[in-house]
C-alpha cells in the first residue's frame, strides 16, 4: 500500500490537469463566482439609489437560470409537444430546438457594462455626430407613472442611432431591455448587446416554436418590471413617414396583460434628425421594393475613412440636430378599464401609441426647409425664412417640439447642411433642389409634413 509507484511523465502530468480541473470547477471557480457575484449585487443597490427606476430581479437573473425558467414554461413545454407532434420528430429534439431559441433570446445583463461602458460610449458618439436637443418632455406626466408598474418605451424607428440616442438619454431612470434583429448577430458586436441586456430577435423564418418561446420571453420580462424599448413599425422607415404598426412584441405584452397584477405603461418617443446616417441605403432599398440592406464594407470603409479625415483637418461641422420628444404615457390598465384584452386590442393600442408620436415629432431645421423647397423652388434665401418662419408660427402652442432658434438661424443652419451635401443648388433666381436630390429631401421632409395637415392645424390641441 505504501509502495512507490513508477508513473510516464506523461501520466503524471496528466493525473495533475484532471486534479487541477476538479479542484478548479468544484472549489475555486464557485468561490470566485460567490466573490464577483456579491460584489455585483453591492454595486447594483448603490446604483438603484441613484435610478428613477430601479434595476429588477429579474434583469439580475443568471442567464442560465432564466434559460431553463423559460424551457420548462408551461406555454413552452406545450409548444415543444405540438412542435414534436406537427413535425415528426422526438419531442426530446423539439426539446433542445427550444432550448436553442431560448440562449439565442436571453440576454447576459451586465450593469457594469450597461452603466459605464455602454451609456457612456452613446453620450460620446452621440454628442460627436449631433447636436442633442431634448423637445417634448412632461416631467410631471412621467415622474407620475407607478413606480411598480412596467414601463415600455414605444419609438419610431428612424436610424440605427435610435439605440444608442435612447440609452443615453434614459440612463438616470432605469436600464432598457432592447430587441435586436439579426444583423447585429456577430462577434464581437452579440456579447456586447447581450451584456447591455438586450435581445435577438428574427424577423423571417420563424416557425410557432420560436414564436412561443420569444412570446414567452417577452411576457415573463414585462411582468418581471423589466423597462423595455419596442420599434411597432418593426423595422427602419424607408421613406421617412410613420410606417403602420405592427403588433407582435406589443402584442405579447396586451395578451398578457389579464394574467399579472403590475400595470404597463407605454410610453411614446419620437426621434427626428437633420441627417439619417443610413439615408441613402434606405431610400435605395425602398426603391428596390424590398428591406435588404447589404451596403459593401468597402464603401463602409470609406465613408469611415473620410469622417476621420474630416475630423483631423477640422473640416466636420456635425449632422446637425438629433431631438428627441416624450408623449403622452398611456396606462394600459386604465386603457382597458374593467375589460379583458381581446384579439383586436394590441392594434387599437399600437395606433393609439403611433398618434400620440406624430403629435410629438420633433421639427427640425433639414426636414422644416426641405419640405419647403419641394413645396415651391427656386426660393431666395430670405423668402426661404419668411416660410419658416410662417410655418413655425402654424405650429407655435400645439406642444410640438420646435427648434429653439429665430427663423433666421434654423434656415441658415438647414442651408449649410444642404450645401454640404451638395442636396442644393444656387442661382440666379435662388436656391432649388439639386439633379437628383429630390428623393432625399422628400425623405427628410416627409417626417415633419403631418403636422401641417390643415385637419391636424384645425385640430385642438391634444390635452
Amino acid at each position: 500500500m505504501f509502495r512507490p509507484v513508477t508513473l510516464p511523465l506523461w501520466l503524471l502530468v496528466l493525473i495533475l490537469l484532471f486534479a487541477a480541473v476538479t479542484f478548479a470547477s468544484h472549489f475555486l471557480f464557485p468561490s470566485v463566482r460567490w466573490f464577483f457575484r456579491k460584489r455585483m449585487e453591492r454595486a447594483v443597490a448603490r446604483l438603484n439609489t441613484r435610478l428613477a427606476r430601479p434595476i429588477e430581479p429579474f434583469k439580475l437573473a443568471r442567464r442560465h437560470d432564466m434559460i431553463q425558467r423559460l424551457i420548462y414554461d408551461p406555454a413552452v413545454t406545450q409548444a415543444v409537444v405540438e412542435h414534436a407532434r406537427r413535425e415528426g420528430v422526438p419531442e426530446n429534439v423539439a426539446f433542445e430546438q427550444a432550448r436553442d431559441h431560448a440562449r439565442e433570446i436571453v440576454p447576459s445583463f451586465s450593469a457594469t457594462a450597461y452603466f459605464t461602458f455602454g451609456t457612456r460610449a452613446a453620450q460620446w458618439l452621440s454628442r460627436a455626430l449631433y447636436r442633442i436637443r431634448l423637445g417634448a418632455f412632461d416631467r410631471a406626466a412621467l415622474d407620475a407613472i407607478d413606480p411598480d408598474a412596467a414601463v415600455v418605451f414605444v419609438m419610431n424607428h428612424r436610424s440605427n442611432m435610435d439605440y444608442v440616442l435612447v440609452t443615453w438619454l434614459a440612463a438616470r431612470t432605469s436600464a432598457l431591455s432592447y430587441a435586436v434583429g439579426e444583423w447585429a448577430r456577430v462577434w464581437p458586436l452579440a456579447p456586447l448587446i447581450r451584456a447591455m441586456g438586450a435581445y435577438f430577435i428574427r424577423r423571417r423564418d420563424r416557425g410557432a416554436l420560436y414564436r412561443r418561446v420569444l412570446q414567452r420571453y417577452v411576457q415573463m420580462a414585462t411582468a418581471g418590471g423589466v423597462t423595455q424599448a419596442i420599434f411597432p413599425e418593426g423595422g427602419l422607415s424607408l421613406d421617412g413617414r410613420l410606417a403602420s404598426p405592427k403588433t407582435g412584441l406589443l402584442g405579447h405584452i396586451v395578451e398578457d396583460f389579464a394574467r399579472h397584477s403590475r400595470d404597463v405603461i407605454f410610453v411614446p418617443v419620437a426621434l427626428n434628425y437633420d441627417r439619417v446616417l443610413e439615408d441613402r441605403v434606405l431610400i435605395g432599398a425602398a426603391a428596390a421594393g424590398n428591406r435588404r440592406f447589404r451596403v459593401p464594407l468597402s464603401k463602409i470603409a470609406g465613408a469611415v475613412l473620410g469622417h476621420f479625415a474630416e475630423r483631423l483637418t477640422g473640416r466636420f461641422d456635425g449632422f446637425g440636430t438629433a431631438s428627441v420628444s416624450f408623449g403622452r404615457p398611456l396606462s394600459l390598465s386604465e386603457f382597458l378599464g374593467p375589460e379583458t384584452p381581446g384579439p383586436n386590442t394590441a392594434g387599437v393600442v399600437a395606433r393609439q401609441l403611433m398618434a400620440r408620436i406624430e403629435e410629438v415629432m420633433p421639427v427640425l431645421p433639414v426636414p422644416l426647409v426641405a419640405g419647403i423647397l419641394l413645396d415651391a423652388s427656386p426660393l431666395p434665401a430670405e423668402r426661404i425664412e419668411l416660410r419658416v418662419a410662417a410655418r413655425l408660427a402654424m405650429l407655435h402652442g400645439r406642444g410640438v417640439a420646435l427648434p429653439r432658434r429665430d427663423a433666421a438661424r434654423i434656415t441658415a443652419d438647414a442651408l449649410a447642411i444642404l450645401r454640404r451635401r451638395r442636396l442644393v443648388v444656387e442661382g440666379g433666381e435662388g436656391i432649388a433642389p439639386a439633379p437628383g436630390a429630390g428623393p432625399l429631401l422628400a425623405f427628410y421632409a416627409a417626417s415633419v409634413t403631418h403636422h401641417f395637415e390643415p385637419a391636424r392645424l384645425a385640430a385642438p390641441r391634444p390635452d
